[in-house]
């Protein structure tokens, strides 16, 4: 499987943005899709993730009411929809899927990874 995620950039404090992962070379519509999150200096966080369906998410605390995921299995792609930026959501942002369990929230449970998107919020 391999994923492309796309959309990072740079925003104000208070804006949206909207990041997309597009995933090809596997079954898609099969995976759990996660997103993490590094910011510099320090480790890998995981920031949400939405089932196999699209019925059922789950969310860090720290981005829980702000961010969205979703996804289109017939475009194959997911979506992370972030409002409310803060200057401490500047990090480079990864899609990730192929966890064996439900729900996965730790970075090692996951097989495939796109090579991340930055970004930058700015006060």
């Amino acid at each position: 499987v391999q994923l492309q995620a796309s959309g990072g950039g740079l925003v104000q404090a208070g804006d949206s943005l909207r990041l997309s992962c597009a995933a090809s070379g596997g079954t898609f519509s099969t995976y759990g899709m996660a997103w993490f999150r590094q910011a510099p200096g320090k480790e890998r966080e995981f920031v949400g993730v939405i089932s196999w369906s699209g019925g059922s998410t789950w969310y860090a605390n720290s981005v829980k009411g702000r961010f969205t995921i979703s996804r289109d299995n017939a475009k194959n792609t997911v979506t992370l929809q972030m409002n409310s930026l803060t200057l401490e959501d500047t990090a480079v942002y990864y899609c990730a899927a192929g966890a064996s369990r439900w729900p996965a929230y730790e970075s090692y449970q996951y097989d495939y990874w796109g090579q991340g998107t930055l970004v930058t919020v700015s006060s």
